[in-house]
């Protein structure tokens, strides 16, 4: 054994998880450069030793210094024992367990799932894989109020949004509403509760489901709770709300207690330890969902606060409605929130971060940008890789069209800046998940990070561009026409360094639906093998182009172009 070998594997989340009812799916990562045979033998836990079946592993592709590999395991028994043997081209080969790597099988160990719990198996609701989310940010949208959003449900519809997540409603003194005053009351700037009524039932009878935002992890300084501390200090009843350092409270020259981010005096940080606080706020939570109709919550700074609290958020609010979507703002990788005892999905920042390098600065190539995908995807287990809210922009970053103004390669970089996000939507219209548009990307609106992009939504057609509005709208209809693009998995097919181009694969049992993108100004003519054998002629179902699918499958693409193959 001369050769080091890298592997890396725990029979956990997100190496190991249910992806079924007795199915399990196993992740090993390998060392990459290197072209090997990975097989998992498994067997029942109770089985005797040397009783395990072979199942070879798919190689899925290479994130960088590693490689990654899986396999579906089916088992009866809902419990497994298994190893890994791994091959090399000259025959050299190592087992793999719980006790390490070894030439020995039985030095190896195994490594032992113990029961596939059925309510781990499916967690997320069965309306998110098909959806397509649109963020509002309320006082820049339609009037500046709930009824204004309401009245243009059928222009959402239309846009084929399937799924409605606003930015704080409730009452604050600020703009954005992310100090909230009362968490029982909308604010009147935008309505009332019979207006978010009438909103979420208009929603409803147009197909769309309406998601509201919450900030748990700090209330505002004019919450009834910190004023009785700010008036009574430690002889308020509320004062094991907060986490107050000393007393009389003080906000200046500087808080005497912990706030959200660096001394932010009016964002106080709640303590959702304390029992009293956490009754409150899932009491809050359970309240509009049960008043108002919603069909879940985006949880503000979901990171910092206590696991705990939203283990029990999500299995009181579950209990009374399976079909709740939750989903966590965590601007890093969010794995740890995402193991189905917390929340469904994130917001999937990282992905953004690699679709600003690859489509708007054009600092990464397409090798990079995949090895980056799969990375990423590689952290969470697949239900919450499904019901992640993939985005490109939001209330808190600058325009993706701006950001692409910004950067990219040439001397007419600002030239090419649509034609570039046009691509950036192409991928995140056919990638995993559930994609996100931020209220007003889709006609192109720009504008540098918070407060310019939260501009007033650009309403006048005449300043509108109505070419990427169409655009959106194709996509999003193929993405609903298309069941591979809503559950399929994303598999790389290639990648061409040196000319920007790559393709990769959604497939499902069924079906195979081959995507290219051309992230360069010159046009690409390539000859590909045949990725699926059950079609003589593959539609491009952008243009309706044909082409004949033989042994040499011979493509073109024009200039920042992309293909939908089917």
């Amino acid at each position: 054994m001369s050769h080091k070998w890298f592997m890396v594997h725990a029979s956990e989340d997100p190496f190991a998880f249910p992806v079924g009812e007795g199915t399990l799916k196993l992740r090993l990562f390998v060392q990459g450069g290197r072209s090997l045979i990975c097989t998992v033998l498994h067997a029942d836990r109770y089985d005797s030793p040397g009783s395990e079946l072979p199942t070879p592993m798919e190689r899925i592709g290479s994130a960088g210094a590693y490689e990654i590999y899986e396999a579906i395991l089916e088992t009866a028994a809902r419990r497994s024992r298994y190893l890994f043997h791994v091959a090399g081209e000259a025959g050299e080969f190592v087992w793999f367990g719980e006790r390490g790597i070894s030439g020995n099988r039985e030095r190896a160990g195994s490594f032992q799932y113990a029961y596939i719990h059925h309510p781990e198996a499916l967690k997320i609701p069965s309306w998110a894989p098909g959806s397509v989310a649109y963020q509002i940010y309320p006082s820049s949208y339609h009037q500046g109020h709930l009824q204004g959003i309401s009245a243009k449900i059928p222009y959402l519809q239309e846009l084929g949004v399937t799924t409605v997540y606003m930015t704080p409603i409730f009452a604050s003194p600020s703009e954005h509403k992310y100090n909230t005053s009362d968490y029982y009351s909308v604010d009147p700037a935008f309505g009332d509760l019979h207006d978010l009524k009438e909103l979420v039932n208009h929603a409803h009878a147009h197909g769309i489901k309406v998601i509201l935002d919450a900030v748990f992890n700090h209330s505002g300084d004019t919450f009834f709770a910190f004023r009785d501390v700010l008036e009574k200090g430690e002889a308020s009843a509320y004062k094991d709300w907060f986490f107050l350092r000393d007393y009389p409270v003080v906000q200046t020259p500087a808080p005497n207690y912990e706030t959200f981010a660096k001394a932010e005096a009016h964002m106080p940080k709640l303590n959702l330890n304390h029992p009293e606080t956490a009754d409150y706020m899932i009491a809050v939570a359970k309240y509009w969902v049960r008043e108002a109709g919603i069909d879940g919550w985006r949880l503000d700074v979901a990171n910092e606060v206590n696991p705990q609290f939203w283990t029990r958020f999500r299995q009181e609010l579950k209990a009374s409605n399976p079909e709740l979507l939750l989903i966590g703002e965590i601007m890093h990788a969010s794995g740890p929130w995402l193991r189905g005892d917390q929340f469904d999905g994130g917001m999937n920042y990282l992905l953004r971060d690699d679709m600003l390098e690859f489509f708007a600065a054009q600092s990464t190539g397409p090798v990079q940008f995949m090895e980056q995908l799969l990375h990423h995807e590689a952290l969470y287990n697949d239900q919450a890789n499904t019901a992640m809210f993939q985005l490109i922009g939001s209330h808190d970053t600058l325009r993706f069209l701006t950001a692409c103004k910004q950067g990219g390669r040439g001397w007419d970089h600002e030239h090419t800046a649509v034609r570039r996000m046009r691509l950036a939507v192409f991928f995140q219209m056919t990638y995993i998940g559930i994609p996100m548009i931020y209220y007003g990307d889709e006609v192109g609106m720009e504008g540098a990070t918070d407060p310019h992009c939260r501009k007033p939504m650009i309403w006048e057609e005449q300043h509108q561009n109505t070419g990427l509005q169409q655009w959106y709208r194709k996509l999003i209809d193929l993405r609903k026409s298309y069941e591979v693009l809503q559950k399929g998995s994303f598999r790389p097919w290639f990648t061409d360094e040196h000319r920007n181009v790559l393709g990769y694969l959604r497939r499902n049992e069924q079906d195979k639906m081959g995507l290219i993108l051309n992230n360069s100004p010159n046009p690409y003519h390539l000859e590909l093998c045949r990725y699926r054998t059950d079609k003589n002629v593959l539609t491009d179902l952008l243009s309706g182009m044909t082409i004949r699918n033989t042994d040499r499958l011979i493509v073109e693409i024009e200039p920042f172009g992309c293909l939908m193959l089917w």
